[in-house]
């Protein structure tokens, strides 16, 4: 079959690879529907993450059920799933307690699309003709009737990223304002955040960054914008998300919390000479909270997909165009896109 390997800096190809069969009994063979770009895609196609080439790309992606293994009991050919990046396995102690994104059972960082390239982190990614699914009733998740692949791609990640930014805190506060730091180190998370905290009832969005375009998209969901990150804001926020991938988006989105306030952090800071520093002691004073980290991926897609179902909040407007695969390579090279969704 072939896959769309990334080569290394700006290089990628089809490559051809050996198709995936099911050896096991609880495992998998689905068929991509539709791949939507991550955020960290390109990053990794301007070579400036850790994640040594080759390796195929792709990890967010809605796909049709092709072969299942005489254990699997959850899902049958035919049936459209998401197919989360993270592998989990469901059934270690981590899995249970619904940590899917640190499943014991495989080396830690196991994913599709990237991956260390060190003890069995790389699954293959989604940017490919068929995928292996080694854990199919757990891991794969049922599409609600209705929603398109295209919209449900991103429940693999980046929509899901940006669900568990605001909807777990919007429940404890409801109507609670939030603030979205937004920008290119995130561009597809901080959108979903924000015009999901405005369809989940947040009294006030407010959402900041310096791209013109992703702006347009923010205020078409009714969101507060700002062109630029200020030094302070006049007001304070239980709830903010820095999704930038610039230390002043941070350093205002913790400074920027009101009393037992929560910042997550949805970006991913690289480089080592420019770590942020955190203002431990408004942090302590103001009995905050920050979260980073990569998300349970499985854990929260099937809430993220009943948001969708549910028609509050769309996600289309954030794609910034759907591509044939047999045009992913210039698509993706061209760094013109927050989102692109791929299709066969």
């Amino acid at each position: 079959m072939r896959a769309l390997t990334f080569a290394g800096r700006g290089r990628l190809e089809w490559r051809d690879v050996a198709d995936p069969v099911v050896t096991g009994s609880g495992e998998a063979v689905v068929r991509p529907l539709a791949v939507a770009t991550c955020d960290l895609d390109i990053e990794i196609i301007r070579g400036r993450t850790p994640f040594e080439p080759p390796f195929v790309l792709g990890h967010e992606c809605v796909a049709e059920v092709v072969l299942v293994g005489d254990g699997v009991r959850g899902v049958e050919p035919g049936a459209r799933v998401v197919v989360p990046f993270q592998i989990s396995c469901g059934a270690c102690a981590a899995c249970r307690a619904g940590r899917t994104g640190n499943c014991l059972s495989v080396p830690l960082m196991s994913t599709y699309g990237f991956g260390l390239g060190e003890q069995g982190t790389r699954w293959g990614g989604f940017l490919a003709d068929l995928i292996h699914v080694p854990y199919a009733d757990a891991m794969l998740i049922p599409v609600p009737a209705g929603l398109t692949a295209t919209a449900a791609a991103g429940a693999s990640d980046n929509l899901t990223d940006g669900f568990r930014a605001v909807a777990p805190h919007l429940a404890q506060r409801p109507a609670a304002p939030v603030l979205v730091v937004g920008g290119a180190g995130s561009g597809s998370i901080g959108l979903y955040a924000a015009a999901q905290a405005e369809a989940l009832g947040s009294e006030r969005v407010l959402y900041l960054d310096t791209d013109p375009a992703r702006r347009a998209v923010a205020e078409s969901y009714g969101v507060e914008t700002l062109d630029h990150i200020p030094d302070r804001l006049d007001a304070r926020f239980p709830i903010t998300v820095d999704a930038s991938g610039d230390i002043r988006g941070l350093s205002l989105a913790l400074a920027s919390l009101d009393r037992d306030g929560v910042c997550t952090s949805t970006a991913i800071y690289f480089d080592p000479a420019a770590q942020p520093r955190l203002p431990l002691l408004t942090l302590y004073t103001m009995n905050s909270t920050f979260i980073t980290g990569r998300i349970h991926a499985r854990r929260d897609a099937p809430a993220l997909l009943d948001l969708l179902a549910s028609g509050r909040f769309d996600p289309t407007p954030v794609t910034t165009r759907v591509v044939p695969f047999a045009d992913a390579t210039d698509a993706l090279t061209a760094h013109d896109y927050t989102k692109l969704v791929f299709t066969p």
